[in-house]
């Protein structure tokens, strides 16, 4: 059996694909379980979030689990073999590692990451599917990701508008959690931000788009609300923070608009972020009191100052997990040994006890103790160095070159 990580994420499918292929987090138990009595797997487990579906199994190949993905997902074989990855032995042990750690990460360095990993656990001990290689690869993913979390500065500083958007938010608001989240577009840029955002637990969140069906779309994965354009008016007053980014070629909130929901809110503040060029908020909403406005320029001025410290933890963190791989494939090399190791046991184990029986044998019937030990060590001597010995004994050549070289390093004879 081969340890495989196979599944999409975020860089290999778009949203489109992701949605069709995603476990409820109920169904992630009996999902598992199903794979193993579906399929000749010997352990599995399944990790599904907004971003990524992949399964991890101990398997004679990856092809019967990718087959199994898209049967449970009624989908063809055909339609979603192109945006599946597959990732044999040590390159999934790397693969999880850096999954855990934040590195493949829509969000750089994000730890929700690791709740997921964890639940993706959970379900697996409770479906009987988790055996010791998955148990130990993901127990050591943790490990790992805590490593690098507490000795790098990865996820400290902030390298996209969107997390330069959260930081600036925090220094508004003392809690994000207590704010309501407005975004305006359903474009990347505005999915990038809504991951950010939704991660810190805004009390609710909203997608205004012109075609409401994008926003639902979006708005659906976090659990928010869908607007069309058309409705800003009604509902600007009830969000504190607002996101724009769409391709408009005319701004989408007027300064008089903005007035109208401040005067409604009786003058609680609202932070804006303007990520759309040519922008989405008029210049002129930032003279307002209670309105803290930046656009795309104001906030590349943060992530140029933190995107050399975020490289640096990059590559502290890639070092590591580096290290942590080659031992991890150590481990699991050394695990192929052991049936070999067992029966090599056993087998001692048989001769030893039938040499002790003869010695018990012979001093019952009164032979003199000594001669009995002496017999004893010798019989035992001569049954664990009779198969070496043979094997020396009938080899030629490069074969017994080899063998005389294994022979003296298992039983450190010095030559």
């Amino acid at each position: 059996m081969t340890l495989f990580a196979l599944g999409l994420n975020h860089q290999t499918a778009p949203l489109a694909i992701r949605e069709r292929v995603a476990f409820a987090a109920e169904a992630l138990s009996s999902a598992v379980g199903e794979l193993m009595r579906a399929r000749p797997v010997k352990e599995a487990a399944i990790i599904s979030t907004c971003n990524r579906t992949e399964l991890y199994v101990s398997a004679g190949e990856a092809g019967i689990a990718a087959d199994w993905l898209a049967e449970y997902h009624h989908m063809p074989a055909g339609e979603l073999a192109p945006y599946l990855y597959t990732l044999p032995s040590e390159a999934a042990v790397r693969h999880a590692f850096r999954v855990a750690s934040g590195l493949d990460s829509m969000v750089l360095g994000e730890p929700q990451i690791l709740g997921q990993m964890k639940d993706a656990v959970r379900a697996a001990e409770s479906a009987g599917t988790l055996g010791t290689t998955l148990h130990k690869l993901f127990q050591k993913s943790f490990a790992v990701a805590k490593e690098v979390r507490t000795t790098t500065e990865l996820g400290a500083n902030s390298v996209s508008m969107a997390a330069a958007a959260v930081k600036l938010a925090a220094r508004i608001f003392p809690s994000i959690a207590e704010q309501n989240v407005l975004f305006i577009g359903a474009g990347e840029m505005i999915e990038l931000c809504a991951t950010h955002f939704a991660a810190q637990g805004p009390a609710r969140l909203a997608v205004a788009n012109r075609t409401v069906e994008k926003a639902a779309a979006l708005a659906h994965r976090f659990n928010g609300r869908a607007l069309e354009l058309r409705e800003l008016p009604e509902n600007l007053h009830e969000y504190d923070i607002v996101v724009s980014s769409t391709a408009s070629s005319l701004p989408i909130l007027g300064k008089g608009l903005v007035e109208r929901a401040l005067k409604a809110r009786r003058h609680r503040p609202m932070f804006m972020v303007d990520l759309a060029v040519p922008r989405d908020i008029e210049a002129e909403v930032g003279e307002l009191d209670d309105v803290f406005l930046y656009t795309v320029d104001d906030l590349s001025g943060i992530v140029s100052a933190n995107l050399d410290a975020r490289r640096s933890a990059v590559v502290q963190a890639e070092a590591i997990i580096e290290t942590q791989v080659g031992q991890f494939m150590h481990w699991m090399q050394a695990r192929e040994s052991v049936p070999v190791i067992r029966a090599l046991r056993e087998q001692a184990e048989q001769a030893r006890e039938f040499e002790v029986e003869r010695a018990l044998r012979l001093l019952a019937r009164g032979d003199d103790p000594k001669h009995v030990l002496e017999a004893l060590s010798q019989g035992l001597t001569n049954k664990l160095m009779h198969p070496p010995t043979q094997a020396l004994n009938e080899a030629q050549g490069e074969e017994r070159r080899l063998l005389t070289g294994l022979v003296a390093r298992l039983f450190h004879i010095k030559s």
